[in-house]
């Protein structure tokens, strides 16, 4: 939803660092969010001591008092103000927040400051004063870019804060280890629409990565409660409102910013941008911390009621480091992780996981056990497969979605052939026009065991023994009839 004014300054700050020698889109990332966070929290302060007066009531700025750097000297906190460095001069404007603001910001700590937990490794490897100031210029600029568009289209502050930081993370375009690499936000959406969070129910994304999927349920509940009026579609096709008008009382924000969304990664660099990612977004308190959530150090489980997780592929965890309480004998992250999603819901909750197809119909043992486990143990309500290309440029490998409850009682299980999502299936990812997912969302909310049995048609059901009778295969090439084209 970004003007392409704020799109092109953006991309200037991108190459920036590129040429400034911050080459790694993660590490160049890291900074950036670093920067935010500094101009994010004068603007705050500033807002609230605006607001105390407003109330007449008093207010003690993060600002006041003294500070002793690690240079052993006091300064004066005002100094440590964004709205004051800025017009330091290059070398001075360096030293300064390398030396002083930096330091400041990593040991802020306290509740109100969550991104500022997870500093204690931080580094600020900005190398050049000419790099910073640049990079300070243009971030002042995208937001006085941002604020005309709050006055002139109605956008709102935190939406397009938020857009900002989301075509931000779009440039990390390289795959992390152990296959990590971010959902592409339309499908977060889907998934979203799918299991449809509420109102006072926790979230939790045990493998969160930025945080998308935490902020696609926030998306989602908003919209949910947005006047239909004031309800637009996006360019993916999907309803989107994020004013939240419906919610009038001030502790339903509170419980929706504060206590409903929970997320866990075991990369601290990921955990650090995610916080700066649902903060700009307009969630001050996210609950997102440094776990491992597949090892034995990690004991949550009966606790939430929505799990959605885009879990890593690829890696495998240490034999003697997986938690006793996962039931499948394997090491493979891409089956422990629905286990453990399976774990952590509570009775009746509900989640939607995107899988590798390989989990589908895999041999395994640990393979069908898993699936056993989702038809006996849960309601798996359904399988949207999705098409190979969603997940370029960082991977070609073909996935579905899985939406289950727990302990439910699977009957029949809904299956969708998505053939495309909106764009080129190649590594370019263009927008098109042919895009299934408005109709994924339109058919799961209508579906009917008793009418969908045609199985040539995008979506039908699958009643429960026959998959059992299948070794719980849950490709939907094994249910879809193909229809031949006789000419």
């Amino acid at each position: 939803m970004l003007t392409t004014t704020l799109r092109s300054k953006i991309d200037s700050l991108w190459d920036k660092f590129w040429s400034g020698g911050i080459a790694n889109p993660l590490t160049a990332m890291e900074q950036i969010s670093y920067l935010l966070f500094m101009r994010r929290l004068d603007a705050t302060d500033r807002k609230r001591e605006e607001d105390a007066k407003w109330l007449k009531q008093s207010y003690t700025s993060i600002f006041d008092g003294t500070y002793t750097a690690p240079d052993r000297r006091d300064y004066n906190k005002g100094e440590l103000r964004w709205g004051h460095f800025r017009h330091l001069p290059g070398d001075d404007m360096l030293t300064h927040v390398r030396d002083r603001v930096f330091p400041f910001i990593k040991n802020l700590g306290g509740e109100d400051h969550a991104f500022s937990q997870y500093m204690h490794d931080a580094v600020f490897i900005i190398p050049k004063a000419s790099l910073l100031v640049e990079a300070i210029g243009i971030i002042d600029d995208i937001y006085i870019e941002i604020e005309r568009e709050r006055l002139d289209n109605g956008q709102t502050f935190h939406d397009t804060q938020g857009d900002l930081y989301e075509y931000l993370l779009a440039e990390i375009s390289t795959a992390g280890k152990n296959g990590q690499f971010r959902t592409p936000r339309h499908i977060i959406q889907m998934i979203c629409a799918l299991v449809d969070p509420k109102l006072g129910e926790e979230v939790c994304d045990p493998a969160c990565g930025t945080g998308g999927f935490l902020l696609g349920a926030y998306q989602n509940i908003l919209t949910r409660h947005t006047t239909p009026e004031l309800r637009q579609i996006d360019e993916n096709g999907m309803e989107r409102g994020l004013v939240g008008d419906r919610l009038t009382d001030e502790r339903q924000w509170k419980v929706l910013r504060d206590r409903s969304f929970y997320g866990f990664d075991f990369d601290t660099t990921m955990v650090r941008i995610g916080l700066m990612n649902l903060i700009l977004h307009g969630i001050d308190h996210p609950n997102l911390g440094y776990k491992d959530t597949l090892s034995k150090r990690y004991d949550e489980k009966d606790r939430y009621d929505v799990v959605l997780a885009n879990p890593p592929f690829k890696g495998s965890i240490d034999k003697g480091d997986i938690n006793e309480e996962l039931k499948l004998k394997t090491t493979k992250t891409e089956l422990l992780f629905v286990n453990r999603m399976i774990n952590l819901l509570r009775i009746g909750g509900r989640a939607g996981v995107i899988v590798p197809d390989g989990v589908l119909f895999g041999s395994s043992n640990a393979h069908r056990n898993l699936r056993e486990m989702l038809i006996e143990e849960c309601e798996l309500q359904g399988v949207v497969s999705m098409p190979s290309g969603v997940f370029k440029p960082y991977a070609g490998v073909s996935t579905s979605v899985l939406v289950f409850v727990k302990s439910g009682q699977t009957e029949y299980v809904w299956f969708y052939d998505m053939q495309a999502d909106g764009y080129s299936l190649d590594d370019k990812r263009d927008k098109i026009e042919d895009n299934d997912i408005p109709d994924v969302i339109k058919q799961w909310n209508q579906r009917n065991p008793a009418k969908e049995k045609d199985r040539k048609a995008r979506a039908f059901f699958v009643p429960v023994q026959e998959i059992r009778d299948n070794k719980y295969d849950l490709s939907i090439n094994r249910y879809k009839e193909i229809e031949y084209d006789e000419h």
